[in-house]
């Protein structure tokens, strides 16, 4: 668990793969997989549907060639990803003042409705994603939380279209 003021948020990684399999190599290109489409589908079924409903991010990291690593680019500085940070915890303190959430992970369904509603395009998005991509209720409200999140992050104010298309796709899992 990972501690934030009075309270715990729980935090948690597996070694799984979207696309995994006994082999290791079923989306990989440069292995071929050895496993029958039975074996596949049965690793797969190893995680539950209600277990990755609880989870907000689910995200696959793939493996890193080398020469990738080695590259130089460049990327945002460190302190101001921490500045950025900081300004959206303080953005979502105030949303919550007087209250005893201190976070947009702790919203209740009355606060998602408040402080989450989407733009027109965006609820379009979110529609089709739920229809397209066979997404439980509970995961509605994950996407849109995080879509919070991500609009705090950016120091915006409404949820849009492009705040829930990243944090639909931060919904690797739960994909058909």
């Amino acid at each position: 668990m990972k501690r934030y003021g009075a309270r715990e948020l729980p935090l948690a990684s597996i070694n799984y793969s979207l696309h995994g399999c006994l082999c290791g190599y079923f989306s990989d290109p440069q292995h071929e997989c050895t496993c029958t489409p039975q074996q596949i589908q049965r690793y797969r079924a190893k995680i539950s549907g209600p277990l990755l409903d609880r989870i907000d991010i689910q995200i696959e990291v793939p493996a890193v060639k080398y020469k990738e690593l080695s590259q130089q680019f460049a990327s945002e500085d460190s302190a101001a990803i921490r500045t950025r940070v900081n300004r959206a915890r303080q953005s979502q303190l105030g949303r919550f003042t007087g209250r005893t959430l201190f976070c947009n992970a702790q919203m209740t369904s009355r606060d998602i409705r408040k402080f989450c509603q989407p733009e027109a395009a965006g609820e379009k998005l979110l529609e089709s994603a739920m229809a397209r991509l066979g997404l439980s209720a509970r995961a509605y409200t994950r996407i849109l939380k995080v879509a919070r999140t991500i609009a705090d992050l950016a120091g915006e104010e409404r949820v849009s279209g492009a705040h829930l298309a990243e944090a639909i796709q931060y919904r690797a899992l739960d994909r058909k």
